[in-house]
């Protein structure tokens, strides 16, 4: 990426030949340009919210930013192109979502993330540290950025206006108002789930905000939930957890089992064991951060319960799909089992089968099914 402090060598995390995606697009480079253009001052606290794949944080570490995100493969990323580009560990803040903002922001520079809600919440934690001479400036591609975008900026932090269009991408300047009064932040929500779906009827779901389906059950989970295996499997894993609900169903059914909740956003993380704790499980639960089922020790699950998302931030793709499925099979005991629910086009039963040898249809309907492969001894 040619920024105007550089050269810099960017990649994903974690990098898959088979993948051409780049890891910084035109709103990462209109944003920098913009910047030095205008000679924005980057001194004091700067902040870098919701930066893809560390793209910004590397260009700007002479100015030594605070990154925050809520992806645990974008912080990843950041990490491997700050120590490609020689920046020390340190001379670049990491923090996630879920940690305390800085107390003071001079410069906000915000890449605009797909889900609104966490774009709220967001900036409705950072309000307080934003001050009348604080220089915010947000970036995305045009069919990122709404008329819904703009008017949460103006409510949180002052008048709001856009930049014209270059190369799809546009700008997002924003005049902080001190005097403004700011919603109270309405997150994590919780609501109860419905009736009919097994060991979970009726209990109660906590999503922090950016986690997918905040306000409701989402369908495919409901069809999940409604054919999940017979309680007896000993360490479960719930794989992509989001806010828990299917290890939560599989620990109430089940107190004997050990559930592992695993997610790539803090968020989700975040949300599975307040999800958990919220409906007073027994049994023993963890709650881990991280890459597909990077880390977890190789034959120490007995069932993968799993459902991969096709989308890495705004790319459609199945690598995440193909991680966790290769993840699953490495950490399963033989004869384990990976359980997936999935939409009909996606097509998993050809990867199952080409990884496991066999794949079985469990359940299905028009818009879902739900796979079944076994790792063989």
């Amino acid at each position: 990426m040619t920024t105007p402090w550089g050269e810099r060598e960017l990649s994903r995390f974690p990098e898959d030949p088979r993948d051409q995606l780049r890891a910084w697009d035109a709103s990462d480079v209109y944003l920098l340009r913009y910047l030095a253009g205008q000679e924005i001052p980057l001194t004091g606290e700067v902040v870098v919210l919701g930066d893809r794949w560390g793209a910004l944080a590397t260009a700007l570490e002479q100015f030594g930013p605070t990154q925050i995100t809520d992806s645990f493969l974008s912080q990843e990323a950041t990490r491997a192109n700050l120590e490609r580009a020689g920046v020390a560990p340190g001379v670049v803040r990491l923090l996630t979502t879920q940690d305390e903002p800085p107390e003071r922001v001079d410069v906000l520079l915000v890449r605009v993330p797909k889900s609104l809600a966490l774009l709220e919440d967001q900036l409705l934690r950072l309000a307080p540290a934003v001050h009348a001479g604080t220089v915010v400036v947000g970036t995305g591609m045009v069919k990122e950025i709404h008329t819904s975008t703009l008017r949460l900026f103006e409510r949180i932090l002052g008048p709001t206006r856009t930049s014209l269009a270059e190369q799809k991408a546009r700008l997002i300047f924003c005049t902080p108002d001190p005097a403004l009064r700011r919603p109270a932040n309405p997150w994590p929500y919780r609501y109860s789930l419905p009736d009919g779906i097994g060991a979970v009827s009726g209990r109660t779901v906590v999503n922090h905000a950016g986690v997918f389906c905040a306000d409701r059950l989402d369908i495919g989970t409901r069809f999940f939930l409604r054919h999940l295996p017979a309680p007896g499997a000993g360490r479960v894993v719930d794989l992509g957890c989001g806010n828990g609900v299917v290890g939560t169903a599989v620990a109430l059914a089940d107190p004997a089992a050990e559930v592992l909740f695993v997610d790539e956003s803090y968020q989700a993380v975040a949300s599975a064991e307040a999800t958990y704790r919220a409906n007073g499980v027994p049994g023993h639960a963890e709650f881990r951060v991280g890459d597909a089922l990077t880390g977890v020790a190789a034959g120490s699950a007995d069932l993968v319960l799993n459902n991969p998302p096709f989308h890495s931030h705004q790319a459609t793709t199945d690598a995440t799909a193909r991680r966790m499925f290769t993840g699953a099979r490495r950490a399963l005991r033989p004869g384990g089992e990976l359980w997936v629910i999935g939409n009909r086009h996606l097509g998993y039963h050809t990867q199952l089968k080409r990884l496991f040898g066999s794949c079985e249809l469990v359940a299905s309907d028009p818009k879902f099914v739900v796979l079944k492969a076994r790792k063989q001894a």
